[in-house]
């Protein structure tokens, strides 16, 4: 069962996040009908995702992902709030790459050079905004480069997705610790020594590991307290009411036009696929409407 968590070093030197999320997964792969480094690249930003939805604080606060890359995947786009709800897209759902040299899906090359761009919307007046340089296109790689320069922040991040050969996903999560200003060399030495023998996340997941016993493993020696407990699911928030709001933005000239042309929209939510049509009597209402 999925489950995302929140926990802190009994001494608050260190505050940890974890996630098994190998349903959410499997749940987004369907809807976009991915293949398999397609799966595993979007897996990772939702599993990131989730983990820092959960970092906010307030219920109406959201944080995306935004990877834009020249490679042939060319976009990838996550939204997530406090609950662990999250979704996604990418720009191209179906790229075959060859494995890398480590024998593991090329999740790097999908990607390309570009950029990542984090957006925090913390209902002010203006979302904070943070964007760096790909390191990789790895995706735990270059978070661990944003919290590092953005936000000053050292982290340790490890993503993973696990994808059987019937492009299901067999296993995926990942965690976030990060250590905070006060921690102290041993501290810091200690974690780099738990990382240089940890197992690949997806591996220990696969074994029948629950997050608990992962992290357990990764913070070997440290007295972690779990704080906050959830069920992380993939979830959009489109609606017919959101959909037809848009078609109003449109004006209109452009409503006129469709209604002279097709006689009816048909609008598909880029995050679940679901297919909105509006017929001609009805885009005639919206029209009179707006």
């Amino acid at each position: 069962m999925d489950k995302v968590i929140r926990a802190i070093e009994k001494n608050g030197k260190i505050r940890i996040f974890g996630a098994i999320t190998t349903e959410l997964v499997d749940t987004a792969s369907k809807i976009h009908n991915t293949s398999s480094v397609v799966s595993a690249a979007l897996g990772r930003c939702l599993t990131a995702n989730c983990m820092m939805g959960i970092m906010l604080k307030g219920e109406n606060e959201t944080v995306s992902l935004q990877i834009k890359g020249d490679g042939p995947l060319t976009t990838i786009v996550t939204a997530g709030n406090c609950k662990g709800e999250v979704r996604g897209y990418v720009g191209n759902n179906f790229v075959e790459l060859p494995l890398n040299d480590k024998g593991k899906l090329d999740v790097g090359k999908a990607v390309g050079n570009g950029y990542l761009t984090v957006i925090r919307d913390l209902g002010l007046k203006e979302p904070y905004i943070g964007r760096v340089e790909l390191q990789t296109g790895e995706i735990a790689d270059d978070l661990t480069y944003y919290y590092a320069s953005s936000e000053q922040v050292p982290s340790v991040i490890a993503l993973g997705v696990l994808v059987d050969r019937d492009l299901s996903v067999k296993a995926a999560g990942g965690y976030i610790i990060q250590l905070m200003p006060q921690a102290e060399e041993e501290v810091i030495l200690r974690l780099e020594e738990n990382i240089k023998e940890i197992t690949p996340i997806t591996t220990l997941i696969d074994e029948g590991k629950s997050i608990e016993e992962i992290l357990a493993i990764v913070l070997k020696g440290f007295d972690i307290l779990t704080t906050d407990t959830l069920t992380p699911l993939y979830k959009c928030n489109c609606n017919r009411d959101k959909i037809q709001r848009a078609i109003t933005s449109l004006g209109k000239e452009e409503i006129k036009d469709i209604i002279e042309t097709d006689e009816q929209a048909e609008l598909v939510c880029y995050y679940c696929n679901t297919k909105y049509l509006f017929d001609k009597n009805q885009l005639l209402d919206i029209l009179r409407n707006s």
